[in-house]
């Protein structure tokens, strides 16, 4: 369905990209050439997100919202290391695709998958992701059909962007601090790092051009070692 909110800007496009390559490097240097499966993973973390959610009419389940989101957050990394993937590394390019399709899917109402034409306000939530994972089956970037999740998960591209952006500069920050070495302190001062890092993006503005610049420099203050 088209969204009332606004998506990503140009910046905000460019910072995830250049972020999740970076990450992806650290991973693998040789991540483009090793061609890993991640739409794969995009089916797996929304399986999961359908367990966050419940699906057993056996049985009472609540959804957790926090973790539905979490899983979109993970879901979203894989997009858009897809989307690198796709355009070989390149940020240049791959910021043009995305940006495309975050442009396309504000006009979508529904998708054509299967032989039938779906429309998105017809599904509730958990069909909602059986069709993300349907596409992501068959190598497709739907963002319609991740932004109508969106909705029904109650999160905003801002707020996905600032997840985003903190959770990556968490584990840089992670990695250039000893976490692959063992020698990272994930609790500081009786907290865990992940809570002094809500706290931190509280208090930036994520339309700052320096936002994830700023948010690891305030972990450096924070941070005991």
């Amino acid at each position: 369905m088209p969204l009332d909110k606004p998506m990503l800007s140009a910046a905000q496009a460019e910072i995830m990209l250049s972020l999740q390559a970076g990450m992806n490097t650290r991973v693998d240097p040789d991540w483009i050439d090793a061609r890993y499966p991640y739409l794969r993973a995009v089916v797996i973390e929304a399986a999961e997100a359908i367990e966050h959610h419940g699906w057993k009419w056996w049985k009472q389940q609540d959804k957790d919202l926090p973790q539905l989101q979490m899983e979109l957050i993970d879901i979203w990394h894989f997009i858009l290391s897809e989307i690198l993937l796709a355009n070989a590394g390149d940020e240049s390019a791959s910021k043009q695709q995305l940006t495309q399709l975050l442009t396309a899917s504000q006009q979508q109402t529904g998708v054509e998958f299967d032989g039938r034409q779906i429309e998105l306000q017809q599904l509730d939530l958990v069909s909602k992701l059986e069709l993300l994972i349907g596409l992501a089956a068959v190598r497709r970037i739907e963002i319609a059909v991740f932004a109508a999740i969106m909705v029904d998960c109650e999160m905003e591209w801002t707020e996905l962007y600032c997840q985003y952006v903190g959770k990556n500069v968490l584990n840089f920050f992670r990695q250039d601090h000893g976490y692959k070495e063992g020698s990272y302190q994930k609790i500081w001062r009786g907290r865990e790092d992940n809570e002094y890092l809500v706290e931190i993006m509280a208090g930036l503005d994520p339309v700052e051009p320096g936002f994830k610049d700023s948010v690891y420099a305030e972990l450096t203050k924070y941070y005991p070692g």
